[in-house]
């Protein structure tokens, strides 16, 4: 599966567009993270907690987008974007989505 976030793909051409591909997750804060990130606020610096907690619900949003495009039967997704909301307090969506296309 061809990703990117561009609308073309260099020596590769588009033959059909097969759908919006997406995917997403909610992910919620934990609180034995939320006390020694309570302690990492006071001093400053880089909530790793977080950081992870966010790379991991990005990766997994953009691996259910790219399932979601498999299921279309593209063979790639174009200009792909991502998105986060919060669904709640201490709760956070992240989508990824793009347009399933195949190539020739």
């Amino acid at each position: 599966m061809i990703l990117t976030t561009t609308e073309t793909i260099p020596g590769r051409e588009i033959t059909a567009i097969v759908g919006i591909a997406r995917g997403s997750t909610v992910r919620a804060r934990n609180v034995g993270r939320d006390m020694i990130s309570g302690l990492k606020n006071l001093i400053g610096g880089e909530i790793s907690a977080y950081t992870e907690l966010q790379a991991f619900a990005r990766e997994q949003a953009m691996q259910r987008m790219i399932d979601d495009a498999e299921d279309l039967g593209a063979d790639a997704v174009v200009n792909i974007r991502l998105a986060s909301s919060t669904v709640m307090a201490g709760a956070s969506e992240i989508l990824a989505y793009g347009t399933a296309v195949r190539l020739r």
